[in-house]
């Protein structure tokens, strides 16, 4: 039986609805106690696989927690206390990239991730995970047949950079982290694979290509970016995204 972790966020709240509608599967939900607080996942069963999917952007009120309130260890505390197999993280991305436009789906390959905050499980002993290789190599082959026979271009070698939000990046730090490496930015892969580091778990990172980064819009560098069109253009993605979950379940 294998055991798939998904995590998602922006454009992703029917990610679990589509999952089932299209393998007519069933549906229970799990509430996970941790020491930050209790995390609820949503249970698929498929025949002999579970897929377990977690919104990182969960909350007991109304309101969805935005990126730089998220409790990242309660999340993937939670995801680990599912024992999976792999850990697909699913993350909405500005892209940098003329090759990478809004719309695709590509892999992560490495992260830049210069943001302050410690996030580790370890507060008391040190424990210093190495990050040299982040993603797992066979879970990125397995998406990325995926994604290339859904769409023209697929980049498998993104490197995100990490920003803290929520406020989107202005165009001159877009400028500085282009020429740091990176090729995408996002708001929630750089703290839950520095966590997911320390607990030893297969991890591979979707990039949805949701907005052209602040002054890379093509033809016009002053487009502003609007956060309804960012979680519209994520929604477009849902079903690319369950493809590779399915996809995942047969090669765990």
């Amino acid at each position: 039986m294998s055991r798939i972790a998904v995590i998602c966020g922006t454009g992703m709240s029917e990610l679990t609805s589509n999952y089932v509608k299209s393998f007519n599967s069933d549906i229970s939900l799990l509430r996970i106690e941790s020491e930050w607080g209790e995390v609820p996942i949503s249970v698929i069963e498929k025949k002999q696989h579970r897929i377990f999917i977690l919104d990182r952007h969960h909350s007991s009120s109304d309101y969805r927690t935005p990126p730089h309130m998220i409790e990242h260890r309660a999340n993937i505390f939670a995801i680990s206390s599912c024992n999976p197999d792999i850990i697909l993280s699913v993350n909405s991305v500005g892209t940098m990239r003329n090759d990478f436009p809004p719309g695709d789906i590509g892999i992560s390959k490495d992260i830049i991730d210069l943001t302050q905050f410690p996030w580790t499980f370890y507060d008391g002993d040190a424990v210093h995970s190495d990050r040299t290789n982040l993603f797992d190599y066979e879970a990125i082959e397995c998406c990325y047949n995926t994604l290339d026979s859904l769409q023209k271009n697929v980049v498998k070698d993104l490197i995100v950079a990490q920003c803290v939000g929520p406020q989107f990046e202005t165009p001159s730090e877009i400028d500085a982290l282009v020429k740091l490496g990176a090729d995408v930015v996002g708001m929630t892969l750089g703290p839950e694979q520095r966590l997911i580091s320390e607990i030893n778990t297969p991890h591979v990172a979707l990039a949805c290509s949701s907005n052209w980064a602040a002054g890379r819009t093509p033809g016009d560098p002053q487009a502003e970016i609007d956060h309804e069109e960012v979680d519209s253009m994520a929604s477009s993605m849902r079903e690319k995204i369950v493809n590779c979950i399915d996809a995942l379940t047969k090669l765990f």
